[in-house]
């Protein structure tokens, strides 16, 4: 299960909004407790895929820091985000292929539909497993 304070909800959605129609991305912040991730932070990664309309590439130099704000604050990073702007509001056979963190959630900002909504998986090095989204009224 995926839990999401309202903030960090927002904070996702409104990446999605203001990188369409390229996909944006990123990484979240937080802990996991029990089967629980918790997520307490956003952070916005740039895309730098080769076709940022169709994929996404997170910023190596970008998520690296993230990793070391993570620790640098007893954090975790918990998963990571990107957007389908105009796409399915699933993950994509694209997305399957290049899924290269097992263990990690992985959400999902679809804009297509409406409204707009997060979903999550888990990444078990083969499939995406689908987590439950839990939105927390910070």
């Amino acid at each position: 299960m995926l839990e999401l304070g309202r903030a960090a909800y927002d904070a996702v959605l409104d990446h999605a909004r203001a990188d369409a129609p390229r996909e944006a991305c990123g990484a979240l912040l937080g802990y996991c407790e029990d089967n629980r991730v918790l997520v307490e932070a956003v952070r916005r990664v740039p895309n730098v895929a080769d076709a940022p309309r169709l994929t996404y590439e997170l910023d190596p130099e970008t998520t690296l820091s993230v990793f070391d704000e993570a620790e640098a604050t007893g954090r975790e990073v918990v998963g990571f985000y990107h957007s389908h702007p105009a796409g399915p509001a699933q993950m994509s056979d694209t997305d399957r292929e290049e899924a290269s963190w097992p263990g990690y959630v992985y959400v999902l900002a679809s804009l297509a539909a409406r409204p707009a909504l997060l979903d999550a998986w888990t990444w078990t090095g083969e499939r995406f497993e689908r987590e439950a989204v839990v939105l927390r009224e910070d």
